[in-house]
């Protein structure tokens, strides 16, 4: 067993905080852009309705010159559709603060790169033994998987609520779950670590992103029926963003993927526990929140394709999977014992 480097431990803990703070800047510039951008929208589709009224009230006030009465609306001037972005998800607009936002989340995930590298270097093993380091990476795929999207796909309206949740998950990991620098537990140290928690956590920063858009398929559902009904839009940076359909649909395909990295989760923990412990499955409060956390993404996985659960109630299924994953993260970890009590923090 190697010895511990407590000098890049602690360089570790320098690009940490390094990365969390451009990961804040990187949120300003990404909260910048929803506030400028949506409001140009919102001011240039007015300026386009202002000057669609003057030729329908000239056409009005012709009919009853004529002796015909004016021109009725028709029934699709009442039932008006919400202004959103691109439904392919495509780049069609440049904007400044969003460019900047994401040119500060790629520098912000190198330095957090060098921050995940250095712990593991300097515990000379995997760095994701305990909650600090289970957080920091997770932290590090929800931004990488953020920014390799958006080679293919635009977005840039999800950048303030990823960039958010990367910042409170290293927030967390520097002031709730800090654990030095160290060597793992035996029953960790162990080949499965590296194939049961690295798809966990890649699996998690899918459901984060899942998360996301479901909040946002929410609100712009809302901004939506209200506009069908007849209602001011007053939608600002809602504008930036697909349509509720797109959303969901994008939402689906995501959770699809990180399913089936949940299921290998489960399947791999069962695994290495029978070679732990000499059994697949015990009822251990950590395996039950896993098994619920499937359960939760299978019905709504099942719903959505079968019984055509959409809208609004696939919605908050995915969100309901997102915080049985965070409750199965946070509360289970540091308030039930249990086999799997391993968060490394320090009592």
């Amino acid at each position: 067993m190697l010895p511990i480097n407590q000098t890049l431990g602690e360089y570790s803990e320098l690009f940490m905080l390094l990365a969390a703070g451009t990961y804040v800047v990187a949120f300003l510039a990404f909260a910048w852009d929803m506030a400028t951008s949506g409001k140009t929208a919102q001011r240039d589709a007015a300026l386009l309705a202002e000057k669609q009224k003057v030729p329908a009230m000239a056409g009005a006030a012709k009919g009853a010159d004529d002796g015909g009465s004016p021109v009725p609306p028709s029934s699709s001037a009442k039932a008006r559709i919400a202004e959103v972005a691109d439904g392919g998800l495509a780049y069609t607009t440049r904007r400044n603060a969003a460019r900047v936002g994401v040119a500060l989340s790629i520098l912000g995930l190198l330095i957090h790169a060098a921050g995940v590298v250095t712990r593991g270097v300097a515990a000379g093993r995997v760095p994701w033994g305990n909650m600090y380091e289970f957080c920091t990476t997770g932290a590090f795929l929800v931004v990488a998987v953020f920014l390799i999207t958006l080679i293919r796909r635009d977005l840039r309206f999800l950048g303030t609520f990823v960039l958010g949740l990367a910042v409170v998950m290293m927030v967390a990991a520097a002031v709730a779950f800090w654990t030095p620098v160290g060597h793992l537990v035996p029953a960790l140290q162990s080949y499965w670590l590296v194939i049961h928690v690295s798809i966990a956590v890649l699996s998690s920063a899918l459901f984060t992103l899942t998360f996301s858009m479901g909040v946002l398929q929410l609100i712009q559902s809302r901004r939506e029926a209200k506009i069908a009904a007849g209602g001011e839009d007053r939608g600002g940076f809602l504008r930036l963003v697909p349509s509720a359909l797109t959303l969901e649909t994008l939402s689906y395909r995501i959770n699809t993927i990180a399913f089936v990295g949940w299921t290998l989760t489960v399947m791999f923990g069962s695994i290495w526990a029978e070679k732990a412990w000499g059994r697949f499955w015990g009822w251990d409060t950590k395996e039950v929140w896993s098994f619920v956390i499937w359960v939760v993404y299978a019905a709504y996985l099942h719903a959505r394709a079968t019984r055509g659960w959409t809208g609004t109630r696939a919605a908050w299924l995915s969100i309901v999977g997102y915080l049985c994953v965070i409750f199965n993260f946070t509360v289970v970890n540091m308030y039930f014992s249990g086999l799997h009590s391993y968060a490394g923090l320090p009592t």
